[in-house]
């Protein structure tokens, strides 16, 4: 090689890496990738819990204790059914009842899962869960002339139902970055024992088909004023992890409610799912006075309470765990 030749070829080797050094970043360089993903996901989160209205979700709880105790049988949960079912219509991609009947003693049930799915068509399934029915007498009412009367349910059933259904609308605006699974279980409250109890969990369990998820949570009684959610014992035992996961999610976010300590171990719609192998957690305030009694009125739940458990649901749902 020629020393003109060596001259030319450092001079060109040397304006190719300065080139390469002082480049402009390219916006699509794939080294940024993740970076924009991450924020994307976040944003959408970010845009969900702007969309949650917390006076929205308590309004949906009040319109349920409008229709009165809605055990099954009555013509309020009838009228409930359908107006849970007709407001789902309008946001997920789609909405089905699972009917199933159900006989104690000479008494035969007609219930229903509500179930409604959104986001992704498929892949990875989160359940998000609560019950619909409530309980057909005050059985825990300090008054024995009152433990007949059926309980007007607005945090044991209307709480749950009332965030899942705000979510609903979220989600209609906002899709998820994954599939999500609404299930509104019937019959959770009725009988006098366990055995009687979960009547729509256990049969959801046993027929899970196209709306099989991968993990669930369960909202039950979140509304209450004075919140306070324990990690609840059963979800903790089947499934130490995800139960982990959940609650360090609420403490990274700031949200008090959530307790960093082992509560009592409930039997809930969770139990069911939790033995056909479907991690559950159950997000559940059991420490409320007014339980199974016709004290659970719209006046004990608070609008900021279905907002704290809004915020984490929301999280999960687009940031994953």
């Amino acid at each position: 090689m020629n020393a003109r030749t060596f001259r030319l070829l450092l001079i060109y080797l040397c304006c190719g890496v300065l080139g390469t050094a002082c480049a402009e970043p390219d916006s699509d360089n794939r080294s940024i990738e993740p970076t924009d993903a991450t924020h994307a996901r976040v944003g959408t989160a970010r845009e969900a819990n702007g969309t949650f209205s917390a006076q929205r979700a308590f309004a949906i709880l009040e319109k349920q204790c409008e229709f009165g105790p809605r055990p099954p049988g009555s013509a309020a949960h009838r009228e409930t059914q359908n107006y849970l079912f007709t407001e789902l219509e309008k946001y997920a991609n789609s909405v089905a009842l699972q009917p199933l009947t159900y006989k104690v003693g000479t008494e035969t049930l007609h219930l229903n899962n509500i179930l409604a799915e959104f986001g992704a068509p498929s892949g990875e399934t989160l359940l998000l869960a609560a019950h619909w029915d409530t309980r057909p007498f005050a059985d825990h009412d300090p008054k024995p002339e009152n433990r007949e009367i059926p309980i007007l349910g607005a945090n044991d059933g209307a709480s749950g139902v009332a965030v899942l259904l705000e979510l609903a609308r979220v989600f209609k605006a906002h899709p998820p970055p994954r599939r999500i699974v609404i299930v509104l279980f019937d019959g959770e409250d009725y009988g006098r024992t366990a055995d009687d109890m979960f009547i729509g969990s256990r049969f959801f369990a046993r027929n899970l088909g196209k709306w099989k998820p991968d993990y669930g949570i369960l909202l039950d009684m979140v509304g209450d004023k004075d919140l306070v959610l324990p990690i609840e014992a059963n979800s903790w035992n089947a499934n130490q992890a995800f139960t982990a996961a959940i609650w360090n999610r609420a403490a990274t976010l700031g949200l008090a409610p959530f307790q960093q300590r082992l509560g009592p171990a409930i039997m809930d719609d969770h139990v069911p799912l939790i033995k056909v192998g479907i991690p559950m957690v159950d997000i559940i305030d059991f420490d409320y006075p007014y339980w199974h009694t016709i004290e659970d009125t719209v006046d004990k739940c608070s609008p900021k309470s279905l907002e704290v458990v809004a915020t984490l649901v929301i999280s999960i749902v687009y940031d994953g765990l």
